[in-house]
């Protein structure tokens, strides 16, 4: 069994005091609203790409087993953490792989019919717009927010200005400036590798010990050190003397 990587260091989080987390939400919040925006806060679970369990279909498992296509080994160590109910955050800590690149695996995947279609369209949509699958316009048309009808008079629209395509949804009151922000902004941070070393995490049960306690270590570490340094000065003594009665 793949050992959860995040689960392990969300546990040591959970252990800090309840100040400690406080601050910690405090910060996250301001840093997504300011860095990202609202509209990302505003994100369900169940829409969140990154906590999706990818689900392998027979066909996924037959060649996991047999590797008859002998696809890319990334290819087959996905499908290994999909057989292991790993969700896509998982197997990124887990691969090293950036999210994007989990990605393109996991939409190669659902083409091929090793994995399959998520039942919610907004996972696939996101999968695909960060994969580089789908465009602008075809991320929301995916997503539901626009018809397929309403991205044709859009793309007629582009050919016709200079703005960019998801201005001009934009400005036809299709979507908003937000749920763009949103979507690029998660596009451009799924490019990033992320390396995380749960074991460098803090317990947060520390041993404390009383001032006495701590000056007592102290002082005895002052005089072991005090004693080695007088050994060594009796050593040089020793030495030089024997040197001056050498010349002598």
């Amino acid at each position: 069994m793949k050992k959860n990587i995040f689960n392990s260091f969300w546990t040591k989080i959970e252990e800090f005091p309840l100040w400690i987390k406080q601050i910690i939400f405090l910060r996250l919040s301001e840093d997504i609203k300011n860095s990202v925006c609202q509209k990302f806060l505003e994100e369900k679970s169940e829409s969140i790409f990154s906590v999706y369990k990818p689900i392998l279909t027979f066909k996924g498992s037959e060649e996991l087993k047999n590797k008859k296509n002998g696809l890319d080994l990334n290819i087959y160590n996905f499908l290994d953490y999909c057989q292991n109910d790993s969700c896509i955050l998982e197997i990124s800590l887990n691969t090293f792989l950036s999210m994007e690149e989990v990605a393109k695996y996991f939409i190669f995947c659902v083409e091929q019919g090793y994995v399959e279609s998520p039942d919610n369209v907004e996972i696939e949509a996101t999968a695909g717009f960060v994969a580089g699958k789908f465009r602008t316009g075809e991320y929301f048309e995916k997503k539901g927010l626009i018809t397929h009808e309403q991205l044709l008079k859009a793309v007629n629209a582009s050919s016709k200005s200079s703005k960019k395509f998801a201005q001009i949804l934009i400005d036809m009151g299709l979507i908003t400036s937000d749920d763009v922000g949103a979507i690029l902004a998660i596009k451009e941070e799924s490019k990033k590798r992320f390396i995380l070393d749960y074991n460098n995490i803090p317990q947060g049960k520390e041993e404390f010990c009383d001032k006495e306690t701590f000056y007592k270590k102290e002082i005895s570490d002052l005089q072991k050190e005090n004693e080695q340094l007088r050994r060594k000065i009796s050593q040089l003594l020793e030495i030089v003397k024997n040197n001056n009665f050498d010349e002598i």
